[in-house]
């Protein structure tokens, strides 16, 4: 991870600085928030740099800040963001983590990016659109704050999750859509307490780490082709 640091070019570096700073000014001006959304917030936008590369220390970040994400969520009432990142992007970046491993790209650091089938996408729709049924019942059975919200939040995130399994530069795009979701839904939250602030910092910062996941993918994607 440290020799990822050193290789980090001028725009990954800026961009983790800046997002990591903005998260910490906004802990800062808003007074009294929590360490922990600090902290999670910290790790999940280091995270995204080094997913963003194709590397599978990104997924191992990307676990801690789910549970540390999770708790966060429950302690808000938004139960439903705490079964996604618990029950689901947890476990998910776990067996990505161990997917990333086993498919590098000419046994380098990066993962071998592939593209995403028809019978696939067709299956990951059909996935999302169960889980987001049955996540949607448990949410208001269970009285979730912003229940809607949160509903369109598990859909996007599960795609999106569905997208990193099958190494697909989609991925970014799902979850740049999911970051739209939760910068609403945390603005919500922060309207009755400040400590929200950086959460919601967090994941406008994650909204621009993802776009930039993209497009370094598709990059990623281009050269390993032409190197076959």
């Amino acid at each position: 991870m440290l020799r990822l640091l050193k290789n980090l070019s001028g725009f990954e570096a800026l961009l983790w600085f800046v997002s990591s700073a903005a998260i910490v000014i906004s802990a800062v001006l808003s007074g009294g928030s929590d360490p922990v959304s600090v902290i999670a917030s910290l790790i999940g936008v280091s995270s995204l740099i080094f997913i963003a590369k194709g590397h599978f220390s990104g997924q191992a970040l990307m676990i801690v800040f789910a549970v540390l994400y999770g708790i966060i969520s429950i302690e808000q009432h938004y139960y439903g963001e705490a079964f996604t990142y618990l029950g689901m992007t947890a476990p998910s970046s776990l067996f990505t983590m161990i997917v990333w491993i086993r498919h590098p790209y000419k046994n380098g650091d990066t993962v071998e990016i592939m593209s995403i089938s028809n019978r696939r996408l067709i299956l990951i729709i059909l996935f999302t659109a169960v889980i987001t049924a049955a996540s949607c019942f448990i949410m208001y059975a269970l009285g979730n704050a912003q229940p809607e919200v949160s509903t369109v939040s598990v859909a996007t995130s599960f795609c999106a999750s569905s997208l990193m399994f099958f190494r697909s530069p989609y991925y970014a795009l799902a979850y740049a859509a999911n970051d739209i979701v939760l910068i609403v839904l945390w603005v919500l939250a922060a309207f009755s307490d400040h400590s929200c602030i950086p959460v919601a910092v967090c994941f406008t910062a994650f909204l621009f780490n993802d776009f930039y996941g993209f497009y370094s993918w598709r990059k990623m994607k281009a050269a390993q082709s032409r190197e076959k």
